[in-house]
């Protein structure tokens, strides 16, 4: 054979031909977005060049970015979604929809500056998505994750409209500083009100229980974080528009459980104190509660855009919220706007901007129930011509007559209004490092605004028995601006397929201003002046110092954070953070706390393939720090107060210390270990976790009481110690898998905390004056023990309880006795009992039944235990004077006939005009059971949708509060168990219970809606 010979003009034509080829296997930039069968983005996708290292992850919008040959292969893998393979082709975009493979998927939840796949979470994570939120069609964020999600606990502090609940996670840990979580909105502390969020905006919450996972956010995160992610806008998406909204009437739960006119005789009769006053009659049988309170309404409306372009996003949405109390003029109304957007600019940059904006007004906030429940039911409302009267006259009082068409007749006569707007603004910058795949820096900006205007005018006589009473008016304003600026490098990268590595560093930095100013006025000269012109008052005007405020404060925080998986089997996140307090003491200012947690997936090792019917077993350890320091600024300097006194003819001011200063005063800590195990079982049928923790806060912020001697009352100072341990369970389970068309889903969560007070200052085991006993909990009653009522036949009532009756209540003696038995002394103060109000445990569950497009959904809680405080029966309350001179509770009262009776005899032994040891009377279990929410829908088929015009067509009807069982209250009363108001609110005494405690007072009533909601995108 003859060689062949390539001559130079055939050589040159060869390189031609094969420059495409070459060409073609050069790398190239691919993008494109990962959705799941409804079209939404999936977080946390692996995309891998096959049968290399190279990959990312998609991030909270399901977009990725990866620079691979054009030839290649790419690989799109998801735990419970079917791994797809895609030939890349030469194409710079590729969308992927991927299937689900399994009936329930692991959830991407999201973590302190970053997302993560649940099955590679090391920390405490417990998450709630934007639908199950949206299935409590609530008014506010916090009231829709109640009893949703095991270890937070939300409790009623008002139920006036407008109010959030308290959060609490894991338990109170903190006596003079903040209890509340951080609520982190879309990546930034949010430093505005969790009810100036919009639920329908919330894509998911995500909240952050240990310090292994708080860490991250410092002192911030020391009780908690909720991280709050909201809708936003698909890239290639074409616009589409979504409404959401229900409308409902809200009706009485239960009225106050008040005697009426007969029962009242009786009772006003038997204790012989009072005679009928002018306005009362024994045959009148007046039910001031239908006289005050009306069905209200409930509306909400929500309308969003959302779509995109081949590389930006964007999400507007505008809301609106009308809630109405049963009480007249009592009612709170929000607008909320809300914008996204994302815009990418070439390969490496991207920058956007989230903007939530609302305003807020409250109107009868300083309305109760108390002026219309004191009011005795025989006394006549109307005069002989059958108008109203302004008052009516009693035994022994003259009140100012409550009823609704009273209120609204008022006009201009009353007003209690607030007004709030809030402006949270973010605004970012994104760009990939050329050259390092999976680098990137992010730059975020916060901008927020808060302001706060409050005002009330009482009109002259209005709410008084006295025609002349002057005429009152307050004005508050408060302003509150923030800056926050974070710095972010992150490296996410996948090595050969099996080594997953993330790391962030970040430098931040933030300042809030705060001032608040008020003033009140009497004698407005007329009612048309209200609140709005206080310099004309002819009365006496007053800017109280207590009343006036102002701060600045800052925090500048260092962090850093490494996580590693390893095969999805072995799983590490190791952490720091520095942070500076500008509140602080020179020297004082930083604390640096880390963090480390660490994750073991058996179910992936190789030992474990033969076990078919687990589907994941991992357990889960960590440790970490987090600080706290939620005291007012400038307690470092100390306090001067102020004195009015006369100096010879002229009235001046004098200074006193009120309050040393403490060099020394510097971070409240706490030291977190938690131990988790996350299991599913016959493929996704049953699934859940287990946790325990030890929580120990030590160097607690204290006020440090001082002898009178020194001259000043106290200084604040690191002293003290708590504890929390608990347990929290949750298991989630599919009984009917689309059996026949039925498909069951059934979830319960399970918690519970033990809380004790380790250590108080100076080696005190004792603090009465706060309720704060070392070995007990932060939050409990210090009161007498009731242990029944006194009988005739009762031996030593004469040598307990001098002066005594047969009927009062018998409390518990902790004293010493004689030889033959007898007390050596009376009932006295040192006999008083530390009583728990905290639950043994406590939960809630929710199940969900769907037949084709119809679907069923049961939310509730429960909790087991505790003491619930209702100062209706309380002494504090003045409802239960069991002496016939103002309305009274329905309560089974002591006779000679009646000595089993609960509570005592009517004219009995008193203190301050109520029955001795009466606060005795105002605890119960605080057990119940109760099933929040019931809702019934429809989803319309998608052929049917479309040919009414619109893509997704929902209908639903909803009742909430529909009923409670196992409650010891609920059974006496037919009350709501839920706690109503702080423990200083809504009462007539109102110190005889330390704020921090809940309790049910005389407040706006509970209320059951029925409500029809539609949720429509077209």
């Amino acid at each position: 054979m003859k060689d062949i010979i390539i001559t130079k003009p055939i050589r040159v034509l060869l390189l031609f031909l094969f420059i495409p080829l070459w060409l073609s296997a050069q790398n190239i930039s691919v993008k494109g977005v990962v959705k799941d069968a409804q079209g939404d983005p999936v977080i946390g996708v692996s995309v891998v060049e096959k049968g290399t290292a190279n990959g990312i992850v998609t991030d909270l919008e399901g977009q990725y970015t990866l620079n691979v040959s054009s030839k290649a292969k790419l690989d799109f893998s998801y735990l419970g979604y079917i791994t797809q393979t895609v030939d890349v082709s030469g194409r710079t975009k590729i969308d992927v929809m991927l299937q689900e493979n399994t009936q329930v998927l692991d959830q991407v939840v999201v973590i302190g500056y970053g997302t993560q796949r649940k099955e590679a979470v090391t920390g405490s994570v417990a998450s709630i998505k934007g639908d199950a939120i949206k299935e409590m069609a609530a008014t506010d964020v916090s009231s829709a994750l109640y009893g949703r999600l095991a270890g937070v606990d939300m409790s009623q502090t008002s139920s006036k409209p407008g109010s959030p609940m308290q959060i609490r996670i894991r338990g109170t840990r903190s006596l003079n500083a903040s209890n509340d979580p951080l609520i982190v909105l879309d990546g930034i502390p949010f430093p505005g009100s969790i009810s100036d969020i919009n639920p329908s905006d919330i894509k998911s919450i995500d909240i952050l229980k240990d310090a292994s996972s708080t860490a991250i956010y410092g002192s911030r995160g020391a009780n908690g974080v909720l991280m709050i992610t909201t809708n936003k806008g698909l890239a290639g998406a074409k616009a589409s528009v979504s409404y959401n909204g229900f409308v409902g009437m809200k009706t009485l739960f239960a009225k106050y459980p008040m005697m009426n006119g007969q029962e009242y005789v009786k009772l006003r009769e038997f204790a012989g104190k009072y005679q009928n006053g002018p306005d009362e009659l024994n045959d009148v049988n007046t039910d001031w509660q239908d006289l005050l309170y009306q069905n209200s309404m409930v509306t909400n409306h929500d309308l969003s855009i959302l779509g995109g372009t081949e590389q930006g996003s964007y999400n507007f949405s505008l809301g609106y919220l009308r809630d109405e109390a049963l009480i007249p003029q009592q009612n709170f109304t929000r607008y909320s706007m809300r914008g996204t957007l994302d815009q990418a600019i070439g390969k490496s940059l991207k920058f956007g901007f989230i903007t939530n904006n609302n305003y807020s007004v409250s109107n009868g906030g300083n309305l109760g129930t108390y002026g219309s429940l004191s009011l005795t039911p025989i006394s006549n409302p109307y005069n002989a011509d059958g108008t109203w009267k302004r008052t009516v006259k009693m035994a022994a009082d003259e009140q100012w007559a409550y009823s609704r068409d009273a209120i609204d007749a008022l006009g201009d006569k009353w007003i209690d209004q607030g007004r709030a707007f809030g402006s949270y603004n973010t605004v970012y910058g994104e760009v990939k490092i050329p050259g390092v795949e999976g680098l990137k820096y992010r730059l975020n900006l916060g901008l927020n605004y808060r302001q706060n205007n409050t005002g009330s005018y009482t009109g002259e006589g209005v709410f008084s028995y006295d025609p002349t009473n002057p005429s009152t008016a307050t004005i508050s304003n408060s302003h509150t601006t923030n800056w926050a600026v974070e710095n972010l490098v992150t490296y996410d990268r996948i090595f050969a397929e099996k080594h997953s590595l993330n790391v962030v560093a970040l430098y931040s930095a933030e300042e809030t201003q705060y001032n608040k100013s008020q003033m009140s006025a009497k004698g407005i000269p007329d009612d048309a002046f209200q609140f709005y012109n206080l310099g004309q008052a002819t009365g006496e005007i007053t800017v109280s110092p207590a009343n006036q405020g102002y701060y600045q404060s800052g925090l500048m925080s260092w962090m850093g954070r490494a996580m590693y998986s390893y095969d999805d089997r072995y799983m590490v996140s190791l952490a720091f953070r520095s942070d500076a307090s500008s509140r602080l003491a020179p020297g004082n200012k930083w604390h640096t706390y880390p963090a480390v947690s660490a994750g073991w997936n058996i179910r992936k090792e190789a030992f474990m393939e033969g076990v078919t019917w687990m589907d994941n077993l991992k357990l889960r350890v960590g440790y970490g720090q987090t600080s706290n320091e939620s005291i007012d600024s400038y307690k470092t300097l100390g306090l001067l107060s102020t004195r009015p006194y006369n100096f010879g003819n002229e009235n001046t001011v004098g200074y006193y210390v009120s309050e040393l200063p403490n060099q020394n005063l510097g971070w409240e800590y706490s030291e977190t270990w938690n131990y988790g195990v996350d299991f599913s079982f016959l493929n996704g049928r049953i699934s859940g976790s287990a946790e325990y923790y030890v929580q120990n806060t030590k160097d607690i912020l204290l006020r440090v009481n001082l002898p009178s001697t020194t001259g000043v009352g106290s200084y604040m100072a690191n002293v003290g110690k708590s504890q929390n341990k608990g347990f929290e369970l949750t298991l989630n389970g599919t009984i009917l898998d689309n059996s026949n068309g039925w498909t069951w889903d059934l979830g319960i969560n399970l918690y519970t905390n033990r809380n004790k007070l380790v250590a108080l200052a100076s080696g005190q085991t004792t603090d009465e004056n706060n309720w704060w006993f070392v070995g007990h909990p932060i939050n409990v009653i210090y009161d007498y023990e009731k242990i029944g009522l006194w009988q005739e036949e009762d031996k030593y009532r004469d040598i307990l309880e001098p002066g005594g009756n047969a009927g009062m209540v018998k409390v518990k003696y902790t004293g010493e006795f004689n030889e033959d038995g007898s007390p050596k002394r009376a009932i006295n103060a040192s006999d008083r009992q530390i009583i728990d109000v905290n639950p043994d445990f406590q939960g809630g569950f929710n199940t969900r039944v769907a037949y084709k497009g119809f679907d069923f959904n049961v939310i509730g809680a429960f909790q087991r235990g505790g003491t619930l405080i209702s100062s209706l029966y309380s002494s504090t309350g003045y409802l239960n004077m069991l002496n016939g001179r103002r309305g009274n509770v329905k309560v089974d009262y002591w006779t000679p006939e009646n000595t089993d009776a609960k509570y005592p005899k009517p004219g009995g032994i008193t203190s301050n005009d109520n029955p001795k040891y009466g606060t005795t009377l105002g605890y119960f279990d605080a057990t119940y059971l109760k099933v929040r929410n019931i809702t019934l829908g429809y989803t319309f088929n998608p052929q049917l949708s479309k040919k009414l015009g619109v893509n997704k067509l929902y209908v639903y009807s909803t009742i909430q509060n529909p009923f409670v069982l196992f409650s010891p209250y609920y059974d006496e009363s037919g009350m709501d168990p839920e706690t109503n108001s702080l423990g200083n609110e809504n009462q007539a005494v109102t110190t005889g219970y330390q704020k921090r405690l809940l309790v049910i007072g005389t407040n706006t009533p509970s209320t059951r809606n029925f409500l029809i909601g539609l949720n429509l995108t077209f």
